[in-house]
């Protein structure tokens, strides 16, 4: 009954007979005649899924390369702690198109030069654009994420940690029991945002050729000479994965038990 109150107050039903309204206006007027064609070739299907695996590979590669570097900022010896401080202020400072560019045109075009290179098994990748684009994604939720944890580990109270050394717990053990799920408790919200920005980032693939979401939103605008409709389709694709990540993390915290936090 609560949740009725709440969903049929009058701000909220004016809301819904506006977004209803909208959504007839869209189907009514606009042409739509192309997805089945796209669909049916298998355009739509591609860049679903290379922007659904481009984003989820590079989220996790690079939650696991920020949760290094965030604990070698924390806690690392000077050697570890300055590069990894380094590492996250160069991401965080230079374009994320830039970095993308930095590796597919320079790196991409280095390594042609090597006749070594070229005859080995690496070759069939290293010359497709989708290796430069995840490595840069990869590194870009690294940097940022690196930043996230160094101030998730710092903010974990010192005592807990203490107190598992005064039990003689092994330092691995603590940060694997205590000081790791601690922190990753207390940021989830701000990695789950860092998730959606990442998603909003993805369409930079398309200016090296990788055929994602945004990518086949520009083929059908240059085929079909529609312009709204392949936008705002794309717009919906983009809102519904995020809110499937939001409800992803939203799950996770509740999973969680706050009382670790």
């Amino acid at each position: 009954m609560l949740i009725a109150r709440q969903l049929f107050r009058p701000h909220r039903l004016i809301m819904i007979a506006l977004g209803l309204a909208l959504i007839t206006w869209c189907a009514s007027s606009m042409r739509w005649d192309w997805i089945p064609t796209y669909w049916d070739n298998g355009l739509i299907r591609k860049g679903l899924w290379n922007t659904t695996w481009i984003l989820g590979a590079s989220w996790l590669l690079g939650l696991f390369l920020a949760l290094w570097l965030g604990l070698a900022q924390a806690a690392g010896p000077w050697y570890l702690a300055q590069p990894a401080k380094g590492f996250c202020s160069v991401i965080r400072g230079t374009p994320l198109l830039l970095q993308l560019w930095m590796l597919y045109y320079g790196l991409g075009s280095l390594f042609p030069t090597y006749p070594w290179l070229r005859g080995s098994v690496l070759w069939p990748y290293l010359r497709e654009a989708w290796p430069y684009a995840l490595l840069s994604l990869t590194l870009s939720a690294a940097g940022y994420g690196g930043e996230v944890m160094r101030g998730a580990f710092c903010g974990v109270d010192l005592g807990q940690l203490e107190a598992a050394r005064a039990y003689g717990m092994p330092r691995l053990t603590i940060l694997r029991r205590i000081w790791l799920p601690l922190a990753v408790r207390r940021v989830l919200p701000t990695l789950g945002g860092e998730a959606v920005l990442l998603l909003k980032s993805t369409p930079l693939v398309a200016t090296v050729t990788v055929i994602d979401v945004y990518a086949v939103s520009s083929q059908v605008r240059q085929d079909t000479y529609l312009t709204y409709e392949p936008l705002l389709l794309l717009a919906l694709v983009y809102m519904a994965m995020a809110g499937l990540i939001a409800l992803l993390f939203s799950r996770l915290e509740r999973r969680i038990p706050a009382r670790i936090a």
